[in-house]
């Protein structure tokens, strides 16, 4: 019998039960620590990276972002990063398992699986939208470059049309400075052809057919990409999380050689010293650093469980944090360089060559692509790297189908999944048709902001002040072998709540209601989009409540106190690893059949006994298919 690299007896498996592990093995591991690194690079890098940060960057005076931006990813980024994943890794459990740890926060990850599923269908529909660009991409001339196509109205302006003169071209500049008027063949692409966009959020129009075609298409590679779990997103991931640096780099190299992108790099780095007392500023920083990580998405623990239990998980989040801003950051000089060469062509300022958004990636982007030489060749290229990007953020899928998983489930899982498939295309259904992009909007400003902040806060909370953050430090030494740094204790006790607070407080006070260019979102839209953001927060009292409820006790104080304790099979997975306070007390000779017991109470001894499980190699309680 072929064991799956990664399954080892002296890390895994149970004495004396070597002889069934074709029958019992649960759970896929990780084929080595790359594997976990490059897909958790590519789970935290994604389309956030290239479109949102330097949006914000340049919006928020250039270089005086990058100062509160660093100080909030090494206050609060790295230190909920570094937890998520020695959460998940202590206790081989993903983002509901975990929470034995105290049953009455385990509506946090139902929350978090909340939040995976909007952010699923939405970002699958940006994916089918980088799909399409991708494949009318590859033509001699790129649709959108002049201005003489049926789609294009007579104020188009084409930067490239042989027949612009000065006066035109001052006009254009012109048109430029506001977002609504723009008048370039990109902009009208755009709207007028790829959107084909309606004048209300309301009137939904027809379906967009191309777009359908191309979230099917979308879909259709997410569900190949996770059909046998972790395994496979662990292979297609060294592609998956390399590609994108190589295209930057292709694309870095060429925009520092364009007349004009020093202009827009010094914009970029060039701070104004002004804005950086804006508290908005230290706002979108800290958003952006949650949006960027991860945090609170349930990815994270849910990977991280796929670890060894020794593994260095420290390790991992300092690499992880730093290559995810690093990143960040060069991703800002290619687009800028880009801007800059814009700016300078079309005699405007380089902060008023770029929309805000989808439009950063689906108008500036494209329209500077046509003045590159072979642009065909970029834009094929670079609208790649943007389905590679989404595609990494992807992985969590199957990690998900995992946690819900019984016995039935993980027999059927193709189908699972394919069924998960099927309801995210058809949820995505609505994003296609003409009013599918104020849809997509609303969904990205209240269904993955404001819920990732509560969930966070209340995750820091429920770890160190109800479970005990000295019970925490003595758990992860254990696993790593020495107690979390002192910098990471203090902020885990004090910082980072209090910053994750001033966020929450600061978003409700400046609260600004969701526009797209010049168009505000009726009442009802926003009410929607709250309900959206509340569904997945909802989770967390409705589940303490009924935890509570069904909690034994004579008082409500005893049954609080019974619904916050940390249940019986908490700890390690594995029984050679539940030492100190986790040490068994019963005799070797019942230890390993009355672990799995206590690891799967819900399954009677008699199926127990037929099944005879042994642990994979990261000692997980629940299941995933693996092929012997």
């Amino acid at each position: 019998v072929d064991v799956p690299r990664g399954i080892s007896l002296q890390n895994g498996a149970v004495p004396g039960e070597q002889g069934k592990q074709d029958k019992t093995v649960k759970r896929g591991n990780w084929g080595n620590q790359i594997e976990f690194v490059l897909t958790s690079v590519g789970y935290a890098v994604g389309l956030g990276n290239v479109w949102r940060f330097p949006y914000l960057c340049y919006r928020n005076g250039g270089g005086a972002f990058m100062f509160p931006y660093f100080i909030m990813l090494v206050f609060c980024g790295i230190p909920l990063f570094f937890m998520e994943l020695s959460f998940g890794q202590f206790a081989s459990q993903g983002c509901l398992g975990v929470w034995r740890v105290s049953p009455m926060f385990k509506g946090v990850g139902y929350g978090m699986m909340v939040v995976s599923t909007y952010i699923g269908i939405y970002y699958n529909v940006v994916i089918c939208i980088a799909f399409y660009y991708f494949f009318v991409s590859m033509t001699h001339v790129l649709p959108w470059t002049y201005c003489s196509n049926l789609w294009n109205t007579p104020d188009c302006a084409g930067v490239l049309d042989r027949n612009l003169s000065g006066h035109a071209a001052l006009n254009l500049a012109h048109l430029l400075n506001t977002t609504q008027k723009r008048t370039s063949p990109s902009e009208e692409y755009w709207r007028n052809y790829v959107l084909q966009l309606s004048d209300d959020i309301g009137n939904l129009g027809e379906v967009r057919l191309p777009l359908l075609g191309c979230l099917g298409v979308s879909w259709v590679i997410v569900f190949l990409c996770l059909i046998k779990g972790v395994k496979s997103s662990g292979k297609v991931v060294y592609f998956t999380a390399t590609f994108p640096y190589v295209v930057l780099t292709i694309l870095f190299v060429r925009g520092i050689t364009l007349e004009g992108a020093l202009t827009g790099i010094m914009y970029y780095l060039t701070p104004q010293w002004d804005k950086i007392l804006n508290a908005k500023v230290w706002g979108d920083a800290a958003s952006q650093i949650f949006y960027s990580l991860g945090c609170a998405w349930g990815g994270l623990i849910t990977m991280a469980s796929y670890n060894k239990f020794h593994n260095n998980c420290y390790r991992d989040s300092i690499i992880i944090s730093i290559t995810n801003c690093a990143t960040s950051v060069y991703a800002g000089f290619v687009i800028f360089s880009i801007l800059g060469f814009m700016a300078n062509h079309l005699g405007v300022d380089v902060s008023k060559v770029a929309d805000h958004g989808p439009g950063l990636a689906f108008v500036a982007y494209p329209e500077a692509l046509t003045l590159l030489p072979i642009s065909p060749l970029w834009s094929v290229l670079f609208f790649f790297m943007l389905i590679l990007l989404g595609l990494g953020t992807q992985t969590l899928v199957t990690a998900i189908v995992d946690e819900v998983g019984n016995e039935w489930i993980i027999r059927r899982k193709t189908f699972v999944t394919l069924g998960v498939a099927v309801v995210g295309f058809l949820l995505g259904v609505p994003l296609t048709t003409q009013a599918g992009i104020y849809w997509l909007l609303l969904m990205d400003n209240y269904a993955a902001s404001f819920s990732l902040v509560v969930i966070s806060c209340i995750m820091c909370v429920a770890i160190m002040y109800v479970y005990g953050h000295r019970n925490y430090f003595k758990d992860i030494e254990m696993m790593l072998g020495f107690p979390p740094p002192l910098f990471f204790q203090i902020c885990w006790r004090f910082i980072s709540p209090a910053i994750i607070f001033f966020i929450l407080v600061f978003t409700v006070i400046q609260y600004q209601p969701v526009s797209y260019n010049d168009y505000v979102y009726p009442t009802w839209a926003i009410s929607i989009g709250f309900l959206m953001a509340l569904s997945s927060v909802i989770c967390i009292p409705i589940y303490a409540i009924y935890k509570v409820c069904r909690s034994e006790g004579d008082t409500l104080l005893e049954r609080l106190k019974n619904a916050t304790k940390a249940s019986k099979d908490w700890g390690p997975a594995l029984a050679e690893h539940r030492s100190g306070r986790y040490a068994p007390a019963f005799s070797p000779s019942t230890e390993s059949h009355l672990e799995v017991q206590t690891l799967q109470p819900e399954k009677g001894r008699s199926e127990v006994a037929a099944a005879s499980p042994v642990q994979g190699s990261n000692g997980s309680a629940h299941s995933q298919d693996s092929r012997l």
